[in-house]
């Protein structure tokens, strides 16, 4: 019934948002006076708020057409290596003007937590200047026919071990947030079987490892309530006439209320700087918050099997952790890991994975040597902060590369 409300919902406002529509057309019209006037502008403003915070985003492009290397501009190509049923594979394939450069690979894989893959543009675009970058591109689950199949968190790791295996050895592979268990898993299974296309690294930036660490507020939602509550309070049935009708899901809106809730007055008051730059003329600032926010309010739903597993085995009973966590049945073992780098990355605002949570994975693999290893946590950023911003393209970014030409010249030495 959630997800029958919200589509109900969606369609009652609809006559309120053509009439705002209409409103912005009228008053914003150079041949209309009170388009002059405080009024018009405030209500033109006003409209164009509305308008925009009950909008349904779908999913944005990453818009990825060039890169800066060593200072020079280099035509990006983005084309899908591989695909299955609930992912993509993306390559930012450079379009070098001559023979082509040798670069490092690096696979990005992106959160499977209710928002798009492009909410990692500013990551990957980042590592485009010195790397050779592919990112998951997961599926939004309403739009999966049920006739596909389930998706839980044991195909999701299959999905990574997949993905590593089609870019082959000297793969870097940096998961940020939510697939942190899921890559270290990934990664432990594939050096206990010897695969050679065992990444060369692993950078693992402000993820869930040990929840059980510096708790926040939704770790300890997690820890508070049963597996049951969330399964009758947070999953609901796609409704028609979404492709993936039928299917349970974890919806993306539920998604996003959560974390708009965790910063609600931040958020208040961006909006109502947003109507003060409208009304203000301030086209510079408002353009930053609808960037912003386009991207933010874009959202996808989750399996239902692969929600309730992650909140289960990361968050409930820390089985990674624990040294319990198993893979169709094959206990996964970290300290089989001995030829991979590990880097950490967290950040000291982080309010969704503490600090702690993402360092706990140098514990469980002690047999990565002292010299493959690097924890660093970086000051004055949030959890978004950790992997986009200014932040991330002048501070963290650089410190990623640096560790995997050190783990290049490791290898090859």
């Amino acid at each position: 019934m959630l997800y029958h409300a919200y589509e109900l919902t969606h369609a009652a406002i609809a006559p309120w948002r053509a009439a705002a529509g209409a409103v912005k057309a009228t008053l914003s019209s150079p041949l209309n006076p009170w388009a002059y006037t405080s009024f018009g502008k405030s209500m033109v403003a006003a409209a164009d708020v509305f308008e925009t915070t009950t909008r349904r985003y779908g999913k944005p492009e990453f818009g990825l057409h060039e890169a800066l290397v060593d200072g020079e501009p280099v035509p990006i190509a983005e084309r899908r290596v591989w695909r299955d049923t609930f992912c993509s594979l993306l390559h930012f394939e450079k379009q070098w003007p001559e023979e082509a450069v040798d670069q490092t690979k690096v696979l990005i894989v992106a959160p499977l937590s209710g928002h798009y893959a492009t909410l990692l543009r500013g990551t990957a675009e980042a590592m485009l200047e010195g790397h050779d970058v592919y990112i998951t591109d997961w599926e939004d689950a309403r739009e999966v026919p049920m006739f596909e199949g389930r998706f839980d968190l044991d195909d999701y790791i299959d999905y990574v071990i997949a993905m590593i295996k089609h870019l082959g050895p000297n793969t870097h592979v940096m998961a940020v947030c939510q697939p942190g268990p899921a890559v270290l898993a990934a990664t432990a299974l594939m050096a206990a079987a010897k695969d050679e296309a065992t990444p060369a690294s692993m950078i693992i930036m402000g993820s869930p490892i040990d929840a059980r660490q510096s708790p926040t507020v939704p770790n300890k939602l997690a820890e508070e309530r049963g597996l049951a509550w969330f399964n009758a309070n947070m999953v609901s049935t796609v409704p028609l006439p979404h492709p993936g009708a039928c299917r349970r899901v974890y919806p993306g809106f539920v998604q996003l209320g959560s974390f708009i809730s965790m910063n609600r007055d931040k958020h208040v008051e961006a909006h109502w700087n947003f109507f003060n730059h409208l009304v203000e003329g301030d086209g510079d600032s408002a353009d930053k918050h609808r960037t912003f926010y386009d991207e933010y309010l874009s959202v996808m739903d989750l399996t239902e099997e692969f929600y309730l597993q992650t909140v289960d085995r990361v968050f409930q009973r820390h089985l990674l952790a624990k040294g319990e966590f198993d893979h169709r049945d094959t206990r996964v073992d970290p300290a089989a890991i001995t030829a991979t780098g590990l880097m950490t990355i967290e950040g000291e605002l982080d309010d969704i994975s503490g600090i702690g949570q993402t360092q706990a994975a140098h514990e469980l693999c002690p047999n990565i040597p002292a010299d493959m290893q690097e924890d660093y946590v970086q000051p004055g950023v949030g959890h978004y902060g950790v992997f986009n911003g200014k932040r991330w393209k002048s501070e963290i970014c650089p410190r990623v590369t640096r560790f995997i030409e050190g783990i290049e010249q490791r290898r090859n030495a």
